[in-house]
């Protein structure tokens, strides 16, 4: 397994397979890399199924043992079953969507090996949902929600991103996390490095704060030191990463864009680096060299001077 020097072992990859997509979510910064969305038609520049599945395979060989698929909308690509049931045994694979195409494909790519799935679900209305996600499939998303359940791919987790237009949102989806069985609701904090519009970030301790007070027990997860609130029956796991240090530190991922480069950090694109024709010693030797590159966003990358994040002069340019 592979370690960088800050003591983090990569244990998992992030892989986007497309950055197209057919929402338009208001906070949406496709991976750190901004809108780059383009023609809904497959992309010559997108990885092919052989190359996502020489790069997995190339993973299992440093013991990465998860992985999780992106986008973009990942289920635009139609290959995805074949990659699914192409992969290494040794790793647990999920998938994060906005839902609407797994009313047809969620049998058959849990037969392929899919083990979870994660949901964007930002309200319980269609209007809300509308107006966050430009998109007026609510039904579609929920029927996928249904049909993932129904294929065994439980616990299904709901993708909530909390902002100013959605904070108000939150008990309602608390709620009915602990109403249904088999659903857990993920909040992730709105990062408006990445997606812009710092006026509608929410305070995301208040979040923290009012969960506690809801809450029948708290675990601490070790990955990225998460906190974990059970209410009433239901999960909530907040995903907080904005000026935090903590999190950063419990970071053991890499990200691969859909164009074939490894990413050390979601906040950076400074450090992309071409895995070039995808061939196994490229791949290796481009995956060697972002580990041993990495370093944690918060607390290195940007350092705390009188209460301000600030760049670190040493890796900028880097």
């Amino acid at each position: 397994m592979l370690e960088d020097g800050f003591g983090r072992e990569v244990t998992g990859v992030r892989v986007s397979l497309t950055d197209r997509c057919n929402f338009d979510c208001v906070y949406c910064h496709n991976e750190g890399l901004g809108d780059t969305r383009g023609p809904m038609e497959p992309a010559d520049d997108e990885m092919s199924t052989d190359d996502v599945v020489r790069f997995l395979e190339v993973a299992a060989e440093f013991d990465v043992d998860s992985v999780k698929f992106t986008g973009g909308e990942p289920m635009l690509r139609e290959d995805l079953e074949e990659i699914v049931r192409r992969m290494p045994d040794s790793m647990e694979t999920s998938l994060t969507t906005n839902g609407t195409f797994l009313p047809e494909r969620a049998d058959a790519l849990a037969d392929a090996g899919l083990e979870r799935v994660n949901v964007s679900q930002d309200a319980l209305s269609p209007e809300a949902f509308a107006e966050v996600t430009k998109s007026t499939a609510y039904e579609d998303v929920l029927e996928g929600v249904d049909a993932a359940l129904d294929a065994g791919l439980a616990p299904v987790k709901l993708n909530m991103v909390v902002f100013e237009q959605t904070a108000g949102y939150v008990p309602e989806m608390v709620d009915h996390v602990a109403e249904n069985d088999g659903l857990q609701l993920q909040l992730i904090e709105y990062m408006p490095e990445l997606a812009g519009r710092p006026d509608w970030a929410v305070d995301i301790e208040r979040v923290h704060g009012w969960l506690e007070e809801q809450a029948d027990r708290v675990e601490r997860r070790e990955m990225h030191g998460r906190n974990r609130y059970f209410v009433d029956g239901g999960m909530v796991e907040i995903v907080d990463p904005v000026g935090n240090a903590d999190f950063c530190a419990n970071c053991h991922r890499v990200r691969v864009t859909h164009e074939g480069y490894l990413k050390g950090c979601l906040n950076r694109n400074d450090d992309l680096k071409s895995m070039g024709e995808m061939s196994k010693p490229e791949i290796r030797d481009a995956f060697r060299d972002t580990v041993a590159e990495r370093v944690p966003y918060y607390g290195e990358y940007m350092v705390q001077e009188d209460g301000e994040w600030v760049f670190n002069e040493e890796y900028i340019g880097a």
